[in-house]
């Protein structure tokens, strides 16, 4: 890049006008013109010699101008032919305008360490820079160019070559534009796809359309070191769980059982099988279990993961049920965990019940049991108050005060405004499981609370107003 001077009045008139951001026209294009993108600016560029450069950058780099496919230090090329023949050249680094309009506007510390090594406000020009499509990260492109009065979009996941956005329909006008500088601006993208519907099925999969790029939508995602291949069309994956697959991971240890309600093609379960866990996972979803099977076979562990394709109260009642027993009548679960994983936000905490009273009293009464299975149900709280809003939902449909069962209420993940997946965690107690301990389910704020251990019965309670009325207090 060959540097030239600029006069006084161009420098002042620049630099204090000076932004960095896409040109205001493109504002409203809903046809991706590339070549609309381009703008020139002002920039410091301050003159180093080679020898010096590197103990002077960790003093400059707060101060370089960063832009995609931009490089801050570049080689300076004088007209003098015998400067540039110098064994050691001079680097120009290019400073961010909006932070530096004169030497005095880096930081005293730093001045001085300039002026040891014989850098000094003569070291310091402005030149013209030319910016292009190129220069920008998707997010600065996209917000220069969707509605300025209106929001934007926030967000956007990858799965694989697949990149994901949820577009609110005052965006879907400009959904191809949305689709190209995704494509463009992301490494390894080669699909763009928009979900067209929420997730309300039984399959928790949602219909999609593709913005731009490949018709492809068979991925392969590694997580947790492991690898998963599915249809993303047809299964339900979504990577900002990424972190929370790895919490449980990390809780279960070798020799451990997990019971994997709804494991989908396998987040929890297949890191689970790799640390030597006995796995059985299950899912209503055929291609789920499809795709679960091909992952169990893909990282080597199939021999330790049992699938199941069948409904999740099902497989509690019929699979985890049978194995629980079997292991504790045996005796050969003493010095392990059990773990049931239920991550179906939307509905998990509905099939709780059907751990109150999942055995006979006399099928545990004379097993010595040690631990009881560990429960990590999720659920959805929209409220002030999530974490109080989730023990409920799970106490509500457990039917049982928690208490000391209760061992953590953590926050997933913010899924809207006063929105959060939330995730409860409590021990299957044997009272639970043998249906021993029961929770009245308030019906008025003057009703009592707790009746254990009674029938179900009608109680005169009292309503706000004054009225009395019957209702029925007791879930079973």
């Amino acid at each position: 890049m060959a540097f030239g001077a600029l006069s006084e009045g161009e420098i002042k008139k620049n630099v204090e006008h000076c932004d960095l951001l896409p040109p205001s026209e493109v504002r409203g294009m809903k046809v991706l013109n590339r070549g609309k993108f381009t703008k020139s600016i002002v920039v410091p560029w301050l003159t180093v010699n080679e020898m010096r450069l590197g103990p002077i950058m960790k003093h400059l780099r707060k101060y370089l101008l960063k832009l995609d496919n931009f490089k801050p230090v570049q080689l300076f090329e004088p007209n003098d032919c015998s400067t540039a023949a110098s064994q050691f050249r001079d680097r120009k680094i290019a400073l961010n305008p909006t932070m530096v309009r004169c030497f005095g506007d880096i930081e005293e510390g730093d001045r001085n360490t300039l002026q040891n090594f014989d850098v000094s406000e003569n070291s310091l020009t402005f030149d013209r820079l030319n910016l292009t499509y190129d220069n920008w990260r998707a997010d600065e492109l996209l917000k220069a160019v969707l509605p300025k009065d209106k929001d934007s979009l926030t967000s956007y996941s990858i799965i694989g070559h697949i990149v994901h956005v949820n577009l609110r329909d005052h965006l879907l006008e400009y959904r191809k534009v949305i689709g190209e500088i995704l494509l463009d601006k992301i490494k390894g993208a080669r699909t763009v796809v928009n979900k067209t519907d929420i997730i309300d099925n039984t399959y928790r999969n949602f219909r999609m359309e593709i913005l731009c790029g490949e018709d492809c939508m068979l991925v392969q995602v590694r997580e947790n070191h492991c690898v998963f291949e599915f249809d993303f069309s047809s299964v339900y994956w979504n990577p900002r769980l990424s972190t929370e697959h790895e919490r449980i991971t990390r809780k279960v240890k070798q020799g451990d059982i997990l019971y994997d309600v709804f494991a989908g093609v396998g987040p929890f379960s297949i890191p689970a099988a790799k640390k030597k866990c006995i796995v059985l996972a299950n899912d209503l979803n055929p291609e789920s279990h499809k795709w679960l099977e091909h992952n169990a076979k893909l990282n080597k562990v199939n021999k330790l993961i049992q699938t199941f394709n069948k409904d999740g109260e099902v497989f509690i009642k019929e699979d985890v049920r049978t194995d629980m027993l079997k292991r504790w009548q045996n005796g050969d679960c003493q010095n392990i965990t059990m773990h049931i994983t239920m991550n179906l936000p939307a509905m998990a905490v509905m099939f709780l019940k059907v751990f109150n009273g999942l055995f006979a009293p006399e099928e545990l009464e004379l097993l010595e049991i040690k631990t009881f299975p560990v429960v990590y149900v999720y659920c959805f709280a929209k409220g002030d108050n999530p974490v109080a809003i989730a023990k409920e939902l799970v106490e509500e449909n457990l039917g049982v005060k928690l208490k000391e069962a209760l061992l953590e209420i953590s926050d997933v993940r913010n899924v809207s405004v006063k929105k959060e997946m939330m995730r409860v965690t409590f021990l299957l107690s044997k009272n639970i499981l043998t249906g021993q301990q029961y929770m009245h389910r308030k019906s008025s704020r003057n009703c009592a609370e707790d009746f254990p251990e009674e029938p179900q019965v009608k109680r005169l309670c009292v309503e706000d107003n004054g009225e009395d009325f019957e209702k029925d207090t007791y879930v079973l």
